[in-house]
């Protein structure tokens, strides 16, 4: 049993936009941290005989913006819970013509643009510093990549995604700056939830989404601009296609995995 009084889980899912529902037959727990509230109760139930955890990052409503998510708690409810595999899709927009809506993108690397956001559970007295070079786990973005493909999704195998601030979107000439920096993916949520799982010693996967293409590829003329329905079409189709994703993903995980990202504490301690 955890410190929550329920069953471990081995796998954590945190859910983003539309995305706000996952199994059935699920217990909810409702809990706290040292750190405050999680976004919403968690929801653990069996599939393919491992335990899942699930967390609508948003809260279930998607009542919570992005710069006011608890990303802190919401990571140590999942380490908490037992979690050592982090599966983290998000709903995202493009930075580069060849990356297109309905594309997926499992990234590799992060650009952290936000501001003020609580993003170390380290603040003395003891002190870390963890590693975040190679912040997302190989291993489970090389099964991803492999669950994406067979799905019959377009998967780019790495990207850079720039993590803004929100809930504003970019300027044109933020967006053209990010574009020219070469990264590929912009989102307002993939900071610091990536690295507090690193902290935590958890391995973490993203899977961007892509929804449209940012202000910037517009309105050089690089790209056609969408429509808001368009947008919604692309958004609910991505949300159905994840869900397969993940699914298949859980069952594939071995639950003896071992992750680099399972390490980063061994050297990280001053």
């Amino acid at each position: 049993m955890t410190a929550f009084g329920a069953p471990a889980a081995e796998i954590g899912v945190f859910g983003g936009s539309g995305f706000y529902s996952l199994l059935d037959n699920v217990t909810e727990i409702a809990v706290e941290t040292p750190f405050g509230s999680p976004s919403d109760s968690l929801f653990v139930a069996e599939y393919a005989g491992k335990r899942v955890a699930f967390l609508p990052r948003h809260g279930r409503k998607h009542s919570i913006p992005p710069h006011k998510i608890n990303y802190r708690a919401n990571v140590w409810a999942m380490k908490h819970l037992g979690v050592r595999y982090l599966l983290s899709p998000c709903a995202a927009g493009s930075l580069q013509p060849h990356v297109k809506p309905e594309h997926f993108v499992v990234c590799d690397q992060y650009v952290d643009r936000t501001a003020g956001r609580a993003d170390t559970f380290y603040d003395g007295p003891d002190v870390y510093h963890v590693s975040s070079a190679d912040p997302y786990c190989p291993h489970l973005r090389r099964l991803a990549i492999e669950v994406i493909r067979e799905q019959g999704i377009t998967v780019h195998e790495r990207g850079t995604i720039v993590v803004i601030q929100g809930p504003r979107f970019s300027t044109k000439a933020e967006s053209r700056w990010f574009t020219q920096a070469g990264w590929e993916v912009i989102g307002m949520t993939g900071y610091p939830e990536a690295y507090l799982a690193l902290e935590q010693a958890i391995a973490v996967v993203n899977i961007s989404l892509i929804t449209d293409y940012d202000c910037g590829l517009v309105a050089d003329g690089e790209t056609e601009p969408v429509t808001s329905e368009e947008v919604f079409a692309v958004f609910q189709k991505n949300a159905e296609r994840v869900k397969n994703v993940v699914l298949e993903l859980i069952r594939r995980i071995p639950v003896d995995l071992d992750s680099p990202c399972h390490h980063v504490l061994e050297r990280a301690k001053l």
